[in-house]
This record gives C-alpha cells, structure tokens and sequence, in this order.
C-alpha cells in the first residue's frame, strides 16, 4: 500500500556543551494519506569537507488512509557534495491502533515547493 501528501517540519536546535553533535528536536504537520503529526529528536555530524551524517527517531500519532493510531519511524542519513542516502523504516513492534503491524519505508522528497513523502507499507491482520 501507498501514503503519499505533504509535511511541514520545525527543528529546534537544541543545546549540547559536552557531545561534539548536533542535537535537535523535531515537529511535523503531516497532511494527505498521513494526517497527524510526528514529534522526536535528531542527532548529527557535520565534517570540515561538508559530508554529513544524522539519525533520528520519531514517533508518529494520526491516521495513515482513515485509519487511526501511531507508530515510530527511525530515521538514517548520510550526505556529501555529491550524493545523499536517506532510509527511513518503521520500527517492527511500534504500531499501535488501527496501525498495529504496519511495517514499511518512508520516502521523504525535497522541492522549491516544500517537503512531500511517500510511505509504502504493508499492515498485517495478527
């Protein structure tokens, strides 16, 4: 199955005077097939020749096509000047609701329009 739409994403740096990281939280507004929102933390590395690399796990809460519930998505990234690899997977075990035993990836897209996704999943009937 498919989830496609929209998000609108805050990330608040947050303050870290001991790890050599970067530490933020994150606040979505998702709208489409996914409508709720997505709260959780980020850490990343930026190096002096611009490769970067983050992790994040988020917790998400709303409906993904009418149904009702939540589950967690954990986020990994690396980026250089010329390439960027982004996996985005939901925890096995997280759904819950209507979404218990969904399991899939999520696709984040990038424009000058904003933020967008694609979410393929499967939701089991345990």
């Amino acid at each position: 199955m498919r989830a496609l739409g929209t998000f609108d994403i805050n990330l608040e740096p947050q303050r870290d005077e001991v790890a050599p990281v970067g530490r933020m939280t994150i606040d979505k507004t998702y709208q489409g097939d996914l409508n709720g929102s997505g709260i959780g933390q980020m850490i990343s590395k930026r190096t002096p020749d611009g490769h970067a690399a983050y992790a994040a796990i988020e917790e998400f809460d709303g409906e993904v096509n009418g149904k009702s519930g939540g589950f967690t998505l954990l986020h990994q990234g690396l980026m250089s000047a010329d390439s960027q690899q982004l996996h985005i997977q939901i925890i096995e075990g997280s759904g819950h609701g209507e979404l218990a035993g969904i399991s899939g990836t999520l696709d984040i897209i990038q424009s000058e329009q904003g933020h967008s996704y694609e979410l393929r999943f499967e939701l089991s009937e345990d």
